[in-house]
């Protein structure tokens, strides 16, 4: 194990995090969270903290590299298996931010389901009048049916506040419906697509999800309805979406994932009016990052401390992560 460990992340963090995290060695983070910067940067380290895409030559490039700590929980950010080929471990941090996520996707439905996208844009343009003139269109959240694509930690907190909260009925397409909970009916992705008066993505990207609600998808929706997604860009045929919010087929789009992050100032979404786009921060408040940014540190030490850590990705990397740090 190093003396004295280099810890580099690819963002900032809290700050209670930062001084403990300075703690179990030197703290480095990225001048900016681009692969230039991180590829540039990165050199020396032992431990990556990992909120931005890490570049696979960082991990073939770095030997004394132990491990790439996800501060959250999807790893399409991090190159697997050129970690695991490395020796390289990957952890995350699960469930953590589940509750600011779901908080985002009721906020943000609800916000569209008001119109307040367009009743913003029209009373700071046109006055009172203008602006209140969307007031009778507006829709309540209370009574109607969300779906949720992908039965995680958020799923779970999504689904118990839709219910309690405002007496949603939830269902949910899932690849583990045996576990889901009393209160959500499991349901085909078919059924789940018509049925939905707000369908909520909440899905890992994976080959099979990649690009699975296509324009065929959307159309079969429910006209009107709401889309939100917090799962990842690619799940999303970006230009059928558009389409569907161009058309009025759909009511809107909460959307916080693209296919281009960040998203250019030219793209299409930005000249919609029944969208709420927000840059890829539904997970993200201060009491997230907070206990994000704990469980990171609690990983970190443990793998410092010669252990196993929790909430390991590839645990077939261990013979090899083993050979390269043996225990003292």
């Amino acid at each position: 194990m190093p003396e004295t460990p280099l810890i580099f992340s690819t963002h900032s963090l809290h700050p209670d995090v930062s001084e403990e995290l300075a703690k179990l060695g030197t703290l480095k983070v990225a001048s900016a969270p681009t692969p230039e910067a991180i590829t540039a940067e990165s050199v020396g380290a032992n431990i990556i903290v990992v909120r931005a895409p890490i570049p696979a030559e960082i991990v073939t490039r770095e030997q004394g590299l132990m491990a790439a700590v996800r501060h959250g929980a999807g790893l399409d950010m991090i190159p697997m298996e050129d970690c695991t080929k490395a020796g390289v471990m990957v952890t995350n941090v699960r469930g953590a931010n589940a509750v600011t996520v779901a908080e985002h996707a009721i906020w943000s439905a609800m916000s569209l389901l008001r119109k307040n996208p367009m009743v913003t844009r029209d009373l700071h343009a046109g006055g009172w009048e203008h602006g209140r003139r969307h007031s009778a269109s507006g829709r309540e959240i209370s009574g109607r049916t969300l779906g949720i694509l992908g039965f995680g930690n958020i799923g779970t907190a999504l689904a118990g506040m839709a219910r309690n909260g405002f007496g949603m009925s939830v269902i949910s397409y899932t690849r583990s419906p045996d576990k889901l909970p009393d209160t959500v009916e499991p349901v085909s992705l078919p059924d789940l697509l018509k049925r939905s008066d707000i369908l909520v993505l909440s899905c890992p990207l994976t080959d099979e999800t990649r690009g699975l609600i296509d324009k065929e998808a959307i159309g079969s929706m429910k006209q009107g309805a709401i889309l939100v997604n917090v799962a990842r860009g690619p799940v999303v045929v970006e230009n059928a979406l558009i389409e569907a919010l161009q058309s009025g087929h759909l009511g809107g789009a909460a959307i916080d994932v693209f296919d281009q992050q960040p998203l250019p100032i030219d793209h299409p979404f930005m000249a919609l009016g029944n969208v709420v786009l927000t840059p890829h921060m539904a997970g993200i408040t201060e009491e997230s990052m907070l206990r994000l940014g704990q469980k990171v540190t609690e990983i970190t030490a443990q793998i410092l401390a010669g252990e196993t850590p929790d909430n390991l990705c590839n645990p077939e990397v261990l013979p090899a992560y083993k050979a390269r740090f043996p225990a003292p």
